[in-house]
């Protein structure tokens, strides 16, 4: 897909995929040594193909309520259409509360209730999670991206390249643009990745290290980190510094902070990632006044006004039934259309049984997946992902520019645009 594929082996975490497939290996032949029959649905008899949907809602951090949402938008489109294959789709959807618990618990019940996957789900707790699904053989159908083991676990198979890409992708892009740097990211074991991240694809474009600046995640303001950052983004008269918040959910309440103090300094400019910033943050902001005017925001897909969106706009609108969880704007709504879509093509692509057993089988033997340009062409055979040593898992490094122009999120440039090798030098 990007020309840049692994061609040696030297890349390929080789002992931990045995083992990992071993252990499933393991756990398909001795199915009472490892507790479950994993996933087991869509046999003779049984025309209903259960998966599971999880994410945070209702939590002082970061929630996507609108990737459950959709998923239960999503079931009941293709039920309506005459199901998967003719099979009917049953989603579950849980609520991970943000902790490890959760998480924990949202896997063992996918398990417990025959789930072929976990499809399209957002939770900063793989740790908790994977274990459970490795043990059952479930794989994890394009999860959000939040996470390291997402790009490592060979049961996991990612539809973008998460937030590595997407801090890569706007390091580098700053790196030639902008003066002093200053990044704010959340002060948890997940924000730990992105200085390193950030950091590559800024030397990627000749800069320097930015500025880290750590926040809580559940803080109600963040005064004394916007005072930080402007201080640290002006610090060069004859540079106009850029100031970075990657705080998911909690980034309007630090725009609002630094809204409040930016008037006591010179002029810097702003800059995020999809996910901390969307059309409704920017709204939220004050608009084309606000302070994400001019700034560059980098994504994994089109922008929400593009035309390719509109199959899944047309779900919404029939089928979530007014719903206000679902913003088809969200990262993470448009994230679990893309891996439904992916799911829809493998249980197609099936003759017979539909089981975690065949769906995996099936990703591995390199079924391909087109989502309508919303990305390229999806396959996760080991020739497909990309030479990324801490994420072997990445098989679509593309992210897309994105800057706010008179308050309205727009592309920057056309079409995708490839970080893998900046990835690449990310090593950490």
């Amino acid at each position: 897909m990007t020309g840049r594929r692994r061609t040696s082996f030297l890349h390929r975490p080789v002992k931990a995929a045995a083992l990992s497939a071993g252990g499933l290996a393991a756990c398909a032949a001795l199915a009472v040594g490892c507790g479950v029959v994993p996933g087991v649905t869509g046999g003779p008899g049984d025309d209903t193909v259960t998966v599971m949907t999880w994410a945070p809602e209702k939590t002082a951090a970061t929630n996507e309520p609108g990737m459950p949402a959709m998923a239960k938008a999503y079931a009941r489109w293709v039920n309506a259409e005459g199901g998967l294959n003719g099979r009917k789709l049953r989603v579950l959807t849980c609520n991970d509360h943000n902790d490890t618990v959760g998480a924990a618990k949202c896997a063992r019940r996918a398990v417990n209730e025959g789930a072929v996957a976990v499809v399209g789900s957002y939770s900063q707790h793989a740790s908790s999670f994977l274990s459970p699904l490795e043990s059952a053989g479930i794989p994890y159908i394009g999860g959000y991206g939040v996470t390291d083991d997402e790009f490592k676990s060979v049961l996991s198979y990612p539809v973008n390249g998460g937030r590595p890409a997407l801090l890569a992708g706007l390091g580098e892009e700053l790196g030639k643009n902008c003066g002093p740097v200053a990044l704010i990211r959340p002060d948890s074991f997940a924000g730990d990745q992105l200085p390193v991240l950030f950091g590559s694809g800024l030397k990627a474009g000749g800069h320097s290290a930015a500025a880290d600046l750590r926040a809580d995640e559940d803080a109600s303001e963040f005064a004394g980190q916007a005072r930080q950052a402007l201080r640290r983004a002006s610090a060069d008269p004859l540079k106009t510094g850029c100031v970075v918040p990657a705080l998911d959910e909690r980034t309007n309440t630090f725009m609002d902070s630094f809204r409040r103090q930016r008037d006591d300094y010179p002029t810097v400019r702003t800059a995020s990632v999809l996910g901390s910033v969307d059309q409704s943050v920017i709204d939220a902001t004050g608009g084309a006044s606000g302070p994400y005017e001019g700034a560059y925001v980098t994504g994994w897909y089109p922008v929400a006004s593009n035309a390719r969106w509109d199959p899944m706009k047309k779900v919404i609108r029939e089928h979530a039934f007014g719903d206000n969880r679902i913003d088809p704007a969200d990262a993470g709504v448009q994230t679990t259309w893309i891996a439904y879509t992916v799911l829809k093509k493998v249980v197609e692509s099936l003759d017979g049984e539909v089981s975690a057993r065949t769906v995996r089988r099936a990703l591995d033997d390199g079924v391909r997946v087109n989502t309508g340009g919303l990305t390229p062409t999806l396959s996760w055979r080991f020739e497909d992902m990309t030479a990324v040593v801490d994420f072997p898992r990445v098989v679509n490094a593309d992210v897309t520019f994105q800057v706010v122009r008179e308050g309205r999120l727009v592309a920057a440039r056309r079409g995708f645009v490839d970080v893998s090798k900046v990835l690449e030098s990310s090593a950490y």
